[in-house]
């Protein structure tokens, strides 16, 4: 493009304001070149204009040439007043040059060679020659490469004022530096930080993006809510003494922060627009279909009825609608509260386990400990008060049997465990506060009529509407501490028994009052959240959308300040009252039962064994109930051959030894006491060496 032409063309840019703040403006070479010649009025319509332009560097030779060709042009063209050597003024000299050259190298300075048509024969040979000569012309270094001019050096030019400023270079090798001297230049950059400093376009402080979207000449308006309560997303101050309003809040800074991220400049205006009883955010959304406003920002939930009227950005705050209601300590702390740190169903396998484990005990241990030996409540006394005593771990009797031992080690285990479980869960009863919510569900605040709240203006409106209230039973609150309010007096006094609200809303709230309030674990009604609001078909939505997507993945939202998240930790005394249940202790139940089956199973298998002379009697005269009750009757017999029962102890009383046999009676014996010295390993052999009957002494004694 020519100077003349490209003039224009800045010219009617600038009447119609493309050549303001927001616009860059880039020119080639063709026109950079042929500055000397561009008129100075024209320069006025090109501030801020980038431009390209062959780098020709300053020498001796080309200093002292141009001065020779400018009295010689002037000397040959008397009218021309100012007369200038551009790039391709040097570029042919160069060229004429590099050509002489490549002719004396090939054809030297006599004969040329022509034929009769007057082409030489050696013309690939010339072109050969001249695409190897190089040489440092008044442009710089001159050479072709293939058939064309070898990559030259742009200097890149800022124009402003009435002249130009050089800000920077680009070379095939280094791409952009702010200097040709590139010793310290390791790689190829296209940063701007290597160029110097621009005048853009308007002379604005901020970089441009480029190109803005058509908007007819005119800046966006953007309508933002204006409401009393829940400023932490958005917030409209008026100050009257300057007649001037700030916006500020979290939706604010989001949008600020995306639109600068935008990839072109989108100016825009905030007007605030009123919320209240009488206009509900649905009015929001009429104003941007009706064309009033281009945009609305601020904490406007994303519903599938309002996208029918407008279009939605991707969400930047995630919300949702919960029910917020009181909570209270439900701990009745009666003489009966010792009860309910164990489910019903944990109390009864406990019981039925201390059960199971007495009679364990009791048939590992009866044919062969004393203690477990006597009449049958005896047994049943002895069986239960071991097992039971277990608890406190205050049991006395001797277990005998290795079996038994396991058996009881692993009880022990079971039942400290489960001791110990039920100390702190009833320490924790009646102790810690047991906060739980006033209403369970929703049906519960239908069946008895209680008043419901929700926000001023909310959609959540239509929701309660939805479930079956009655416009009587609902209240409107425009602020967390309306919120409270309404909650404190009650629905019996014209408050609320619940509130129904969004869900980032009502984190706000419970962040502010603590301990008192908490959200129904129920469905959730479902919303896509926070989001822009733009008119039907806007080429933004787009680029918004993809923006908050970036903002989002970057995790910005902590340097902007996310109220969500910047909120203190509620500290709490509230714990579940969920008691202790069977599903907690299956397992230690299950491995106590497996060991208590194992043993005694081994110990039926060892004592039906040992009873095998009855199972094999071959007097076929005694059924096989008698043979039963047979076995049951030696069950019920010491065994005498047990290790317990072949220990014994020797006193004197009176002038009578003693002999105690451990499981049996004590027997008084007419003997010297000398004879008595050894210790017999069995009492068969005790009673032989005294010449004593210990069945008959036992009967003479009884």
């Amino acid at each position: 493009m020519g100077p003349d032409l490209g003039s224009r063309i800045f010219r009617i840019a600038k009447e119609i304001g493309m050549m303001g703040e927001g616009y860059v403006w880039i020119i080639t070479d063709g026109m950079t070149n042929l500055w000397s010649v561009i008129d100075r009025s024209d320069m006025d319509y090109m501030q801020g204009v980038l431009g390209l332009r062959n780098y020709v560097p300053k020498s001796k030779e080309l200093k002292r040439f141009e001065k020779q060709w400018k009295m010689k042009f002037l000397q040959d063209n008397p009218g021309m007043v100012n007369a200038e050597l551009d790039i391709f003024g040097l570029w042919a000299y160069d060229a004429i040059s590099t050509l002489s050259m490549a002719v004396e190298e090939v054809f030297g300075t006599t004969n040329f060679n022509f034929d009769a048509a007057n082409v030489s024969q050696k013309g690939p040979t010339l072109i050969q020659a001249l695409s190897r000569t190089r040489l440092k012309g008044l442009s710089g270094d001159f050479g072709f490469i293939n058939g064309q001019l070898e990559s030259p050096v742009f200097q890149i030019v800022n124009f402003n004022g009435n002249g130009e400023n050089g800000i920077g270079f680009w070379t095939p090798n280094y791409g952009l530096v702010k200097r040709l001297e590139v010793s310290n230049v390791t790689r190829y950059s296209t940063s701007k930080a290597n160029l110097g400093t621009i005048i853009w376009p308007g002379d604005p402080q901020s970089i441009p993006k480029g190109w803005e979207i058509p908007i007819n000449g005119q800046r966006l308006k953007i309508g933002v809510p204006m409401k009393n309560g829940f400023t932490e997303f958005v917030k409209v101050t008026l100050d009257p003494s300057t007649n001037s309003t700030t916006f500020s809040g979290y939706c604010i800074d989001v949008f600020n922060a995306v639109m600068n991220a935008m990839p072109y400049h989108v100016p825009f205006d905030f007007y605030p627009i009123k919320v209240d009883e009488e206009e509900s955010y649905n009015n929001l959304i009429d104003q941007v279909f009706y064309g009033n406003y281009d945009a609305v920002v601020g904490d406007v939930s994303i519903v599938a009825n309002r996208s029918k009227y407008v279009e939605y950005t991707l969400p930047f705050v995630q919300s949702g609608v919960e029910i917020l209601v009181p909570i209270r300590n439900d701990v009745d702390k009666n003489a009966w509260v010792f009860l309910k740190p164990l489910s019903w169903d944990l109390w009864v396998t406990s019981v039925c386990f201390f059960t199971f484990m007495a009679f364990v005990i009791w048939v590992l241990e009866h044919r062969i400990n004393e203690e477990f030996r006597g009449p049958p409540l005896h047994h049943v006394g002895t069986s239960f008060w071991f097992s039971f005593s277990t608890i406190v771990f205050s049991h006395r009797e001797k277990v005998l049997s290795n079996l038994a031992r396991i058996v009881v080690v692993i009880w022990c285990i079971a039942v400290f465990i489960l001791t110990q479980s039920y100390t702190a869960s009833l320490t924790s009863l009646l102790t810690v506060q047991q906060l739980q919510p006033t209403v369970t569900d929703l049906n519960e605040l239908l069946i008895k009529e209680e008043n419901v709240g929700y926000q001023v203006g909310s959609f959540v409106r239509d929701i309660v509407l939805g479930l079956k209230f009655h416009p009587s039973q609902m209240k409107t609150y425009n602020s967390p501490e309306q919120l409270e309010e309404l909650f404190t007096k009650g629905s019996a006094n014209g408050g609320i028994a619940a509130a129904i609200g969004e869900i980032a809303n009502l984190k706000l709230f419970l962040a502010q009052y603590c301990n008192k309030y908490t959200t129904l674990k129920t469905p959730t009604f479902r919303t896509d959240g926070f989001g822009f609001v733009f008119p039907k078909g806007s080429p933004l939505v787009a680029d918004v959308s993809r923006e908050i997507l970036k903002f989002i993945e970057s995790d910005r939202t902590e340097e902007i300040g996310n109220p969500l998240k910047k909120q203190p930790i509620c500290s709490t005394t509230s714990s579940s009252t969920n008691n202790l249940s069977l599903g907690s202790f299956w397992g230690l139940f299950l491995v106590v039962g497996v060991v208590g089956v194992l043993a005694l199973l081994c110990y039926a298998i060892e004592f039906l064994y040992g009873q095998k002379d009855v199972w094999c009697k071959c007097d076929t005269g005694i059924s096989m109930w008698k043979r039963i009750l047979q076995v049951l009757q030696n069950f019920d017999q010491r065994d005498l051959s047990s290790h317990a029962f072949r220990q014994h102890e020797l006193r004197v009383e009176g002038g009578i030894e003693i002999i105690r046999v451990r499981g049996d009676v004590e027997t008084p014996v007419k003997a010297p006491i000398e004879t008595l010295d050894e210790e017999p390993n069995d009492i068969s052999t005790v009673a032989e060496s005294r010449e004593i009957d210990i069945h008959h002494a036992n009967t003479n004694s009884s």
